[in-house]
């Protein structure tokens, strides 16, 4: 049997059905009275090269694009840089010491270790982040980052067969929130392409808009489709996929410090690239927000990391959880394509100061806490969602519990009660979970 209906666990767990409503209305109105028993940190890379080679996007502006290879980091595209490094060692030294404090580490990393579960996706950029992170968490015995050999089901379902796309029904599916017509994205974010090509050709707001310089590409002109894609991208967007190309490199010059006058060529600060990046969030969301998309490529995570949370409240051992049931902190590292599916699957939204809606930022991540009340013995989970702010990341702010990272509860749909943290009953969750997961899209392996 492919997938074991996640409502049938709570039959062989009745503690985590304890009384919804009267815990959530007594929670609601006191003080938070509950143990944090695990934490499962879904994260994004840090800060990296460009994704398209420097010297080809000159075709898209008339001023050169600055090299990174000035910066410590290994020449190539979609690198780690070292700044990028610095920060997310940074980011799990800060986990470490709120995990301390909350005494779900002890602050002996050669013991904390053994109950502390790395998985990463297998790339450079992405296994060097889970590291830069692990190094942090636990300066003195990381934690071995796991890996797959292959495509790791848990964040590439369809190539590794966990699960399988229907090119035309996702191709409907993204059609279908655009009203049929894609184009009219143009018109939508007109201011968001307006500021993109003053930047790339280099001229003033209060000028009418020059013709293109000859032997240049306009990238926010070519025309926005739906079409079919493959496993990496579900679907085609044209244009938004191009234009995605040439203006990926100005967060990643903010954030690694670059001098101003390197920031899209002087004319971005944080609130300018936020604007800009808004024709990639969409991108984004209709890509793998989608309910269809949702389904097919985040089942299998979301899967995993409900069982998780089940096999650590139960102590028993669990076909398709992550680790073993000891394991007292779990992170998974992947990129904002992971992290954004699974927040459509179940429906999260979070908005953090300085950041668009549902950004998943350079190591930012979804934090799903499992809480136990001291009260009555029931089982919670509380998200949300953690990240440094740009100026941190610019600047490589070391983290402290006094200077902490941005966090912001995240609501789940379906189970969270009305207190500050949205915590859900951990049988509710299990349930949400149900109801959102395609069966036929999980793998129980490990």
């Amino acid at each position: 049997m492919k997938c074991l209906a996640l409502v049938a666990l709570l039959a062989a767990a009745p503690a985590l059905q304890a009384n919804d409503v009267t815990e959530a209305a007594v929670t609601a109105r006191a003080a938070d009275t509950t143990q944090l028993k695990q934490v499962i940190i879904f994260g994004r890379h840090a800060a990296r090269t460009p994704v398209f080679p420097i010297p080809d996007l000159y075709m898209f502006s008339v001023l050169p694009y600055p090299s990174f290879t000035g910066s410590g980091v290994t020449s190539g595209e979609a690198v780690i840089t070292h700044n990028g490094q610095t920060n997310e060692t940074y980011l799990g030294g800060y986990f470490r010491l709120w995990l301390t404090q909350e005494k779900l580490l002890t602050g002996n990393d050669a013991s904390d270790s053994a109950s502390v579960y790395v998985r990463a996706d297998n790339t450079p950029l992405i296994v060097n982040t889970a590291e830069a992170f692990a190094s942090g968490l636990l300066p003195a015995a990381p934690p071995p980052v796991q890996t797959t050999p292959t495509s790791d089901p848990l964040f590439d379902p369809i190539d590794a067969g966990a699960a399988e796309l229907n090119g035309k029904m996702a191709v409907a599916a993204v059609n279908g929130r655009l009203g049929g017509n894609p184009q009219a994205l143009s018109t939508a974010y007109s201011a968001e392409l307006a500021l993109t090509r003053r930047v790339l050709f280099n001229y003033a707001a209060c000028i009418a808009p020059p013709p293109t310089p000859a032997g240049k590409t306009d990238v926010t002109t070519i025309p926005i489709t739906v079409t079919a894609g493959n496993s990496t991208a579900p679907v085609k967007l044209g244009g938004l996929e191009v234009l995605y190309f040439a203006i990926d490199p100005f967060l990643m010059e903010y954030v690694d410090g670059k001098q101003a006058s390197d920031v899209g060529w002087g004319q971005l600060d944080a609130a300018g690239i936020s604007q800009v990046y808004r024709l990639y969030d969409v991108l984004l969301d209709l890509e793998f927000r989608t309910s269809y998309l949702a389904r097919v490529q985040s089942s299998n995570v979301a899967s995993h990391i409900v069982r998780s949370l089940v096999q650590r409240a139960t102590g028993n051992a669990m076909t398709g959880a992550l680790g073993d049931p000891s394991d007292k902190v779990v992170v998974l590292v992947a990129s904002n394509t992971n992290v954004t599916g699974l927040a459509g699957l179940f429906q999260l939204d979070w908005l953090v100061q300085g950041y668009q809606r549902n950004v998943s930022t350079l190591g930012g991540a979804l934090v799903f806490e499992l809480r136990q009340s001291q009260r009555t013995g029931e089982f919670i989970v509380r998200a949300s969602y953690i990240t440094q702010t740009m100026d941190q990341l610019r600047s490589r702010t070391p983290l402290t519990l006094a200077a902490p990272p941005v966090r912001v509860p995240v609501f789940i749909p379906g189970c969270s009660i009305q207190n500050a943290n949205f915590d859900c009953p951990l049988g509710a969750f299990v349930r949400v979970a149900e109801s959102v997961i395609d069966p036929r899209s999980v793998d129980l392996k490990d």
